[in-house]
């Protein structure tokens, strides 16, 4: 694709693009944008008789106010209100899922299907609103010892927050201002940083966790022209594994690998030549990124799942339709692709890729589902509990 001429076109179009193209004022779907009032204090939620397996998918309803628990093989089991419009969600070691909802961060024992608490958000965002650029809570990520939850706070039309839960008294310590659109938020292998992705101001906020200092890092390999009518953005962030770098790929054409001590980028060649969202890495390195289509349907190709080996070697895999985010199974040999979307052409499902042989079918799985997670050893707990130190190897 000719990213000189895509840019050109979608500067002069900038107050036509909806989408992630958009920045903040007026979303670009006011049949979504409803005002709601913000819940009552935190409650449960009837629990279902017996616990849930492991293995079992836990998916944010971006387009109702619940998460739903997902059987990988048959479909939905259960949903879980939890408030306005969930974006991302992280589940913890202890089995406490935490969950990014308009209104606050939602705490759910996903071993019960319980929520166990709704902590409201420090941050000043305006009236409770759905859609694609509600304020509220986007990325979130846990400590490595699962003591602090990290929350990217959406705040339309200005710059966000991170804000920091303590996971034991269940309320916001503290806060540190950062870019536009935390799309996600991401945690250094030794809890030391925090990284957060800004959509809209092409950029990662790094955040010293014990200072809450903070550096910040541009991330434009195409630049910065167009502004906030620009599709080139940084949007969804993995850390490898290995050594450390944050990894953010751009249109199925660039990876950039940045340091964030240095803030030193390097730039290797993609193949999917599509729209990308989101990404996460394998224990191994192997980064799965999803190519969500076009933005020049003449060019570009349509939606996809790109599987990267840490050698650079890529496996492009074709979707049916637009996809969000990404989660692998613990034995590495499935991929879960969710039909959310942020923009138009989001479904109520998910795609179940087969990463050894390429195949895929789609699964009903709860309402325009975002963030995702597969379930690990799920044990339900009590209200108060505190995550455990999780064991370092």
């Amino acid at each position: 694709m000719n990213r000189t001429r895509a840019l050109a076109v979608l500067a002069a179009a900038t107050a036509l693009l909806a989408g992630c193209a958009r920045g903040g004022g007026t979303p670009a779907e006011p049949a979504e944008s409803r005002p709601v009032t913000a819940s009552a204090p935190p409650t449960t939620s009837p629990s279902p008789a017996g616990r849930t397996p492991e293995g079992t998918l836990l998916v944010a309803d971006f387009g109702s106010d619940t998460v739903t628990f997902v059987d990988p093989a048959q479909g939905p089991l259960a949903s879980v209100e939890v408030g306005t419009a969930p974006y991302g969600l992280v589940v913890g070691a202890d089995g406490r899922a935490w969950v990014a909802t308009a209104e606050g961060v939602a705490v759910v024992d996903t071993g019960t299907r319980t929520r166990l608490a709704l902590v409201p958000y420090q941050t000043a965002t305006g009236p409770v609103t759905t859609g694609e650029y509600r304020g509220g809570g986007m990325g979130i990520a846990l400590s490595p010892d699962g003591r602090r939850v990290y929350v990217g706070v959406n705040v339309p039309g200005g710059d966000g927050t991170l804000e920091v839960i303590d996971t034991t008294a269940l309320r916001v310590t503290d806060r540190v201002p950062v870019g536009r659109r935390p799309f996600d938020v991401d945690v250094s292998r030794d809890g030391s940083e925090v990284y957060a992705t800004n959509h809209d101001s092409f950029d990662v906020t790094v955040v010293r966790a014990d200072s809450l200092r903070t550096r910040r890092i541009e991330v434009a390999p195409y630049g910065t022209e167009g502004g906030l009518g620009s599709w080139l953005k940084p949007h969804y962030t993995a850390v490898s594994p290995t050594d450390g770098r944050l990894l953010l790929p751009f249109e199925g054409e660039r990876l950039v690998m940045v340091d964030p001590r240095t803030g030193r980028q390097e730039i290797r060649p993609m193949t999917a030549d599509t729209h990308q969202h989101g990404v996460t890495v394998t224990p191994d390195g192997t980064l799965l990124t999803v190519g969500t289509g076009p933005i020049d349907p003449d060019t570009d190709r349509g939606p996809s799942l790109t599987v990267r080996t840490p050698d650079g070697s890529e496996r492009v895999i074709p979707l049916d339709g637009p996809h969000e985010d990404v989660a692998v199974s613990a034995d590495g040999r499935t991929a879960y692709v969710t039909g959310g979307f942020t923009r138009d052409g989001f479904w109520d499902g998910l795609t179940v890729v087969d990463l050894t042989d390429g195949s895929t079918h789609r699964l009903p799985a709860g309402s325009r589902p975002l963030g995702i997670a597969v379930l690990q050893g799920v044990l339900p707990i009590t209200p108060g509990s505190r995550s455990p130190v999780p064991d370092p190897a």
